[in-house]
């Protein structure tokens, strides 16, 4: 497939018997905070709340009718899922969806309300698509991708013709794209390098989600031991076949932003239009501002494609938590100071005017006291002012702000100290979010060594994040390591890190 391809397939699509033509929409404060225009192309407004409806529905609109007869099926705990089963629901076409055991319940509920069958199977998407191919050769039905298949990726490619109508103007225009498995970019793309090659094509994914960077820059397709999982909409292993040589050759530059910058563009999307984004509908929007920030873009038209606000609402209290760091106006330092009366007054001076956003201290006996606290900044850059003036004034500081455990575990943890617990070691857990997961997952990890330490908070997503404590006495390295490694959870040793070693040691 080249671009003509791509585009000759768009312009004869079938994506309007279930899709809307969505709006463009203007951004008054975070285009005068960036200086350039910025737009957003609002396909979280689709009656799915996401653009994968276009691909489903041209898919199966362009069925043969002893295709239909037989219906659908597919693996998908997200978006996918619900554009397949609202497609089949105008169509009239059998659908059978293959999720998870991990799917939430509002997921499973939204397809099963729109006459799909729902079979629920596994911990992981891995495991649900294995289950979808066999069933699909035992029933004879016909296999919808998500992404990896022309007609699909041809259906996301409307979505650039509209643009081409709603966004007229002279200077330059950059697109950014949230990638997964490549099928809005690689339509998107194709169908705008086949009528404005003009129009710069930008691609953003998770840093820790990153599979089509890493295939672009190798040149084949790379797959992905582990994917992160706060952005789940593209957390994909490995991208398309189709998908990966059209993103290839026409898209023209990438950004990766991490779980901050995502956070805080749902703040910024919210603050302009009042809707409220998934991670990966905001992820443009994040890779956006930071292309602005890296190239110092300024006086251009900017399109970011905000592609699903499917989330749910308990994950909003984490996103919040995040949102002020990743625009850089927050800090997460922990200070020494000495353990006596007057050291606190002291320190809140020497912050001076700034606000105390959070402030976590516990008493030990000793000389120096350690503080977690988070201090609301003006403007990006003063965080290193903030401590460089603390040090100067014979502070010792760590800036934990880019430190993942401090801000998901050791900032809910402060003042759990325990001397008594000798060889302790320190592991990172995930696990599938599900009824009953945590106690499976403690039942694993009982054994011969006791477990001395453990936080475990739900931030609505299909995967847990436990961080867990366990006291293992010199000699039993082996016997741990092979404990660990047949344990069945992905596990990283957190014991070196500073955030633990100040505040749980």
């Amino acid at each position: 497939m080249d671009a003509m391809d791509v585009l000759r397939l768009a312009l004869t699509s079938k994506v309007y018997g279930a899709a809307i033509e969505t709006p463009v929409s203007e951004t008054p404060s975070l285009s005068a905070r960036l200086g350039n225009r910025v737009l957003l192309k609002r396909e979280d407004l689709q009656p799915i709340f996401s653009f994968k409806l276009r691909g489903a529905y041209n898919k199966m609109a362009q069925l043969t009718p002893e295709e239909r007869a037989r219906g659908v099926i597919c693996a998908s705990a997200g978006n996918h899922a619900q554009g397949v089963a609202f497609a089949a629901q105008k169509l009239g076409v059998r659908s059978v969806i293959v999720m998870p055991a991990t799917t939430p319940e509002i997921k499973v509920g939204a397809c099963r309300a729109r006459g799909a069958e729902v079979v629920l199977f596994g911990d992981s998407f891995s495991d649900a698509e294995a289950r979808a191919f066999e069933l699909q050769r035992e029933w004879g039905m016909t296999f919808v991708h998500p992404y990896d298949d022309p007609l699909v990726l041809a259906g996301q490619g409307t979505v650039a013709l509209e643009l081409l109508r709603q966004v007229e103007v002279d200077g330059p225009v950059t697109v950014f794209v949230p990638v997964g498995g490549g099928g809005l970019i690689a339509g998107v793309a194709g169908v705008l390098k086949a009528l404005r090659p003009d129009i710069r094509v930008v691609g953003v994914e998770p840093d820790d989600s990153d599979a089509m960077f890493q295939s672009v820059q190798a040149g084949e397709r790379v797959r992905l031991d582990t994917v992160g999982i706060f952005v789940d909409g593209v957390a994909v292993k490995q991208v398309g076949a189709f998908t990966f040589d059209l993103t290839r050759r026409y898209v023209d530059d990438w950004v990766r932003v991490n779980t901050d910058e995502v956070c805080a563009a749902i703040k910024d999307v919210f603050d302009d239009t009042r809707a409220v984004m998934e991670p990966a509908g905001a992820l443009a929007v994040a890779g956006l501002k930071k292309y602005v920030a890296e190239r110092g873009v300024r006086g251009e038209t900017l399109v970011g494609l905000t592609c699903g606000a499917n989330v749910n609402f308990d994950r909003l209290r984490h996103v919040a938590e995040r949102a002020e760091v990743g625009e850089q106006r927050e800090a997460i330092l922990a200070v020494t100071i000495p353990e006596r009366p007057g050291a606190y007054r002291e320190f809140i001076e020497a912050i001076g005017a700034r606000a105390i956003t959070e402030f976590n201290y516990r008493f030990a006996p000793r000389e120096e006291a350690q503080i977690f606290v988070g201090v609301q900044l003006a403007r990006p850059g003063q965080r290193a002012e903030l401590v460089a003036g603390l040090v100067g004034l014979g502070y010792a500081v760590a800036d934990l702000t880019e430190d993942e455990l401090a801000k998901v575990h050791v900032r809910h943890m402060v003042g759990g100290r325990a001397p008594e617990a000798t060889d302790e070691r320190v592991y990172s857990f995930t696990f599938p979010e599900r009824p009953g997961a945590l106690l499976e997952f403690l039942t694993h990890l009982h054994g011969r060594w006791n477990i001395s330490l453990f936080h475990y908070r739900n931030h609505g997503s299909a995967h847990g994040r436990v961080l867990a404590g366990l006291q293992v006495p010199a000699g039993d390295e082996a016997a741990f390591a092979a404990f660990l490694a047949g344990l069945g959870y992905p596990a990283v040793d957190m014991t070196a890190n500073p955030a633990y070693r100040l505040f749980l040691t």
